[in-house]
Formats: C-alpha cells, sequence, structure tokens
C-alpha cells in the first residue's frame, strides 16, 4: 500500500491545483510510509486539463534505492540502528521536477547522500522513464475509451473484488480466532523476543484484524510504521486468503477493518529505527494465516521459513566496490493436498532473484563451497515441509559481515498434526571449529573463515504416518 499512502500525502500537500503535468514527486519519509528509506516511492499525475477535474490519477512506482545514506553502506543493512537519522535521508514528498523541469537543489541534494552516486541515479532516471511512459500509457486508454467509461471499469474492477472478499468472508462461521508466534529479537536487546499475537474477529460479511498484541516498537531496526507495517501485513495475507485470483484493487480490502494501537514494533512511531521494518512482515502476515485457519481447517497451509534471511557482505581489502547482499530462501508449508513448495523467498522478498555464483566469486572475495537442500529440514506430515537450503562460503579475503537473520527460534509450524520445520541459522566457523553463531551481528571476518548458512524448512500437513509409502521412498 505504499503507492496509495505516497499520493494520499501529495495530495494533502500540494492539493490537486499543484499537482500539474510534468511534477514529479518523491516520498521515503518514515512517518508516511512506515517502510524502510530505500522504499522511494515517484509518482505523477494523469491530466487531461489545469483544472481540478482534469485529474484523473497517477502513474506511481516504488523501488528500492541502494543506498539512501546512513551508517552503513546499503543504509537499511543495518542491526544496531536506534533511530531512523541514523538510517539515512528522508524524502518527505518532494517535487524532483516541476512541469517537466528538473529540480536541481533536490538532484544535488539526492548525490551527496549516497554512497553509489552513479547507480543509484541510474535507478532514478528508470524510474522517471516509467512514471512518464506509464502514465502517457494510460492517457491513451482514456482517450481511446473516454474518462467516463474507465472510470466505470476501475469501479467495476473494485467492486468485483470487493464483492468477491464479501462471498468469502461470509464462508467463516462469525467468532473470534487468536494465533500467536514470535520474532527472535530486535538486533540490540540479544534474546528479548518479540511477541506476534493476532486477533481476527468475523461478523457477516466483514472482518476485524487486531494487532495491538504485538510488542511494543523496539530500540533496535526492528519495527515499521503503521501502514508500512501493521497495514500492509493484514493486506497482504487478506488477499492472499480472500481475493488471491482476483486484481490488486482496493476493492478487495473495503470489507477489512484494521486496528493496532500506536507504539507496537508494527505500529511504530517516529523516531524509531525501521531498518528492519520489511523483516517482520512474513512473521506476522504468516500468523495472521494461522488465525485465519483455525475459522477454515485445510484452507491455510504450514508454516514457511518466513524470514529474510539477508546476509551483507563488503569487501575490506578495497578490490570490490559496493556490496553483496544476498537474501537466502527457505521452505514453505505443505497444504492439504500437496508438498511444500520451494525453497523459495519470502512472501514478502519481492523480486529478488539469485545472483549467478560465477557473479558473486569474480567480484566479492569468498568462494561459495556449496549450494544444497538442507536434509530433513522440511516438516514431515501427510505432505511434507519444503526444505531448507544450505550454503557454505570460505572467505578469500577480510570482509565485513552483517547477519540479518529472524525466525531461529521460532520453527515454522505444522499444521493438522504436520511436524514443525527446522528453524534456520548461521554457523561461522575458524581453523575448523565453530566460532560462533549470529543471528543479527555487525562482524569483522578474517581470510578462511567459513560461513555456513542454514535456511529453515517449512512445516508438514497431517499426520506423517498417513504419507504414503513411495513419497517416503522418493523423499
Amino acid at each position: 500500500n505504499a503507492l496509495s499512502v505516497a499520493v494520499r500525502e501529495g495530495l494533502r500537500l500540494f492539493g490537486k491545483a499543484d499537482l500539474q503535468t510534468g511534477d514529479v514527486v518523491i516520498s521515503c519519509a518514515a512517518a508516511t510510509l512506515g517502510q524502510h528509506l530505500n522504499n522511494v516511492v515517484m509518482y505523477t499525475p494523469i491530466r487531461n486539463g489545469e483544472e481540478d477535474a482534469g485529474l484523473l490519477g497517477f502513474m506511481v512506482i516504488v523501488v528500492h534505492w541502494m543506498d539512501v545514506g546512513g551508517n552503513v553502506p546499503g543504509s537499511c543493512t543495518t542491526t544496531k540502528s536506534t533511530e531512523v537519522f541514523q538510517e539515512g535521508i528522508q524524502f518527505p514528498a518532494l517535487k524532483l521536477m516541476r512541469r517537466g523541469a528538473r529540480a536541481p537543489e533536490i538532484q544535488r541534494l539526492i548525490e551527496a547522500n549516497t554512497r553509489f552516486t552513479p547507480l543509484v541515479l541510474g535507478d532514478m532516471e528508470s524510474q522517471i522513464a516509467g512514471c512518464m511512459m506509464g502514465r502517457d500509457m494510460v492517457l491513451e486508454v482514456f482517450q481511446k475509451f473516454g474518462s467516463t467509461d474507465v472510470f466505470a471499469a476501475v469501479a467495476r474492477f473494485w467492486s468485483r473484488t470487493e464483492a468477491a472478499v464479501r462471498a468469502a468472508i461470509r464462508e467463516i462461521p462469525d467468532g473470534v480466532y487468536e494465533a500467536s508466534s514470535f520474532l527472535d529479537d530486535d538486533g540490540t536487546r540479544k534474546g528479548v523476543r518479540l511477541p506476534v499475537n493476532v486477533s481476527v474477529r468475523v461478523a457477516g460479511d466483514e472482518m476485524t484484524v487486531d494487532l495491538s498484541g504485538l510488542g511494543d516498537q523496539v530500540p533496535g531496526p526492528w519495527n515499521a510504521g503503521f501502514e508500512g507495517g501493521a497495514v500492509a501485513a493484514v493486506r497482504i495475507a487478506c488477499k492472499f486468503f480472500f481475493a488471491s485470483e482476483e486484481s490488486a484493487t482496493e476493492g478487495a480490502f473495503r470489507p477489512i477493518k484494521i486496528v493496532c494501537r500506536p507504539g507496537t514494533f508494527m505500529s511504530a512511531v517516529p523516531p524509531a529505527a525501521i531498518a528492519g521494518s520489511g523483516h517482520n512482515l512474513p512473521t506476522v502476515v504468516d500468523t495472521i494465516l494461522r488465525a485465519l485457519g483455525k475459522a477454515m481447517p485445510g484452507r491455510v497451509p504450514a508454516g514457511h521459513s518466513g524470514s529474510y534471511s539477508a546476509q551483507i557482505i563488503v569487501d575490506r581489502s578495497g578490490r570490490s566496490k559496493g556490496y553483496h547482499l544476498e537474501a537466502v530462501a527457505g521452505g514453505w508449508g505443505a497444504a492439504k493436498h500437496r508438498d511444500g513448495n520451494g525453497p523459495f523467498r519470502s512472501m514478502a522478498h519481492g523480486d529478488t532473484p539469485e545472483v549467478p555464483v560465477e557473479l558473486q566469486e569474480a567480484t566479492y572475495p569468498y568462494r561459495v563451497e556449496r549450494v544444497a537442500l538442507r536434509a530433513d529440514s522440511g516438516g514431515a506430515g501427510e505432505h511434507r515441509g519444503s526444505p531448507g537450503l544450505e550454503k557454505f562460503y570460505t572467505l578469500l579475503g577480510p570482509v565485513s559481515y552483517i547477519a540479518m537473520f529472524e525466525r531461529t527460534q521460532c520453527p515454522p509450524w505444522g499444521v493438522a498434526g504436520g511436524r514443525d520445520g527446522q528453524p534456520g541459522r548461521v554457523d561461522v566457523h575458524r581453523d575448523g571449529a565453530l566460532l560462533m553463531s549470529v543471528v543479527k551481528d555487525d562482524l569483522v571476518l578474517q581470510t578462511g573463515d567459513e560461513v555456513r548458512v542454514f535456511s529453515a524448512g517449512g512445516g508438514g500437513y497431517g499426520d506423517p504416518r498417513h504419507r504414503a509409502v513411495e513419497a517416503v521412498a522418493g523423499d
């Protein structure tokens, strides 16, 4: 929901009259979007005239900018920040372009607040081009069909999706359904768990998701704001459960009410650190689905790995520039009629594909020794959870290593008698012996050290004794 939140902010600040053709606005303010500052929303008006009535809509694109300042390369790749000001620059709805002309002072501001100026500016130019191209393509639709028919079609899409969601909610018996899980910690208070307590209330064709039982906002960066945290988590879970085959429109969320008291780690108030905002989403979404599974047994799969499992490697020898950020895939849970899929990224990763090993090894001082399925990490069941991965690295030079891992203590849960999956972990070996296990840590590692990543397997579904013999043999 970052797109609509950013546009609403712009309409409030500028008004319709001051958002004209050729204007381009950027926004990443924590108090508005509630996500890590790298997620920069850019939008441009779609108009057929300068009057208020001529504003047809906006073309909006969100891009993760590689670096927006802060105390570590990559900005959001920190486990130690305690306030958002340490995590980079905030853009509170700034006009990058006015009526098609660049604002040079904003351009200079961006250039001065990133470590990787050519890369970030290149992405920014692509984002601008996408906004302009999208605006022109939408205008072609309006010119071909007329605004009356286009807006009627939009209203129909919204109403159709809303009706589908209301029909799905009516299938659920009225009542209150609850579920719980937890996150490891916030990176600054080791071992202090973050409780995830979810309550779902169903009444007729409407549903309320109450996240007020989440733990309080934390000193470290494992926070998100209300829009980027609570609202995003509920919308993802409800879209998945009620309207997975429908187009993504606001109509899907009309029957859903979201309740979350200010000051939880998914509704944190400024100046809370929010670099790790996205790391919370998979587990909170999974827990909402777990509650819905109690209302509709058989409809919800077992738990998935529920973690970004992110690691950041920075070359300290000076040979290579930039940094390598890798999000490790994990296992997904089994369902009533199938084994778990994967290993895949979590449901909150977005498009972060694997970087080819050859490119990693040519660019950074390590050798990838092993990439394999992690045997027996998926939970047993009539249908088994997907296994996670094992990835072993040998360092060929000194590096800064930032571990941003989650769900190492709360395993992906089984359903209907299925067993839990194995949680993930990261081990560092030196001279052939285990040196330490890490979760959220900033380390300096030496040449010859080994990093061994074990991602979680998904939960199993159903009694393992009912699994077909040929399926066990295949396993």
